[in-house]
């Protein structure tokens, strides 16, 4: 029996984003959690959202006038397509993105390298978990800042009938270059949701 789906057929919004084994891990990220991001964080020259999907982000970081780079490995009809970003050599000003799950270790090695000035993932906050990563990602490159939502994020797979609510909790880790000072541990004001949930 598939453990994403009720018994009674209807898709469960409070698993675990999980992801496809088979394939590309796709849940396209909510207006708000970006915009979240975005009045907190200034971001100066050019942003490359490297996973950008169907540019549920992109359309985001662009509002405010920001020049935006968008591709992806696979094509979900949006931006540069057959980019991998783990191979990637090109670097960038700034890199924002949801990375998929499985790759997310990936994306930190390469977005560190990569981006000139700032590097944001939005990452479950249990991503701050574990002995491989403390004694690898967070000894040798720690983030700059984790912006921890007081909100709960739920992600859902593309076309999937939105609602409930999630209950895992999420957070952007920022990387940025120019920060002198250790991890800062901050969180968003309550309200994003409501104010930016009907965003496109």
């Amino acid at each position: 029996m598939d453990a994403t789906y009720n018994l009674n057929g209807g898709f469960k919004p409070t698993m675990k984003r999980f992801a496809d084994l088979a394939g590309p891990d796709y849940f396209p990220t909510p207006a708000w959690a970006t915009h979240a991001l975005m009045e907190n964080e200034p971001f100066d020259g050019e942003i490359w959202e490297c996973a950008c999907g169907d540019g549920a982000m992109s359309r985001v970081l662009a509002r405010d006038g920001n020049r935006v780079h968008s591709s992806d490995l696979y094509n979900r009809g949006f931006g540069e397509i057959g980019i991998d970003f783990n191979a990637a050599k090109t670097a960038a000003d700034n890199i924002v993105t949801n990375p998929p799950y499985n790759s997310a270790e990936g994306f930190v090695r390469s977005g560190v390298n990569l981006a000139r000035k700032k590097f944001a993932l939005l990452l479950r906050l249990a991503f701050l978990e574990g002995a491989n990563r403390a004694n690898t990602i967070f000894a040798k490159c720690p983030p700059s800042r984790v912006w921890v939502f007081s909100e709960r994020i739920t992600f859902y797979p593309a076309g999937a009938v939105q609602g409930g609510s999630g209950t895992t909790a999420y957070a952007w880790f920022v990387w940025d270059k120019d920060a002198l000072s250790q991890t800062e541990l901050k969180w968003f004001k309550p309200g994003y949701k409501a104010k930016f949930s009907k965003a496109a």
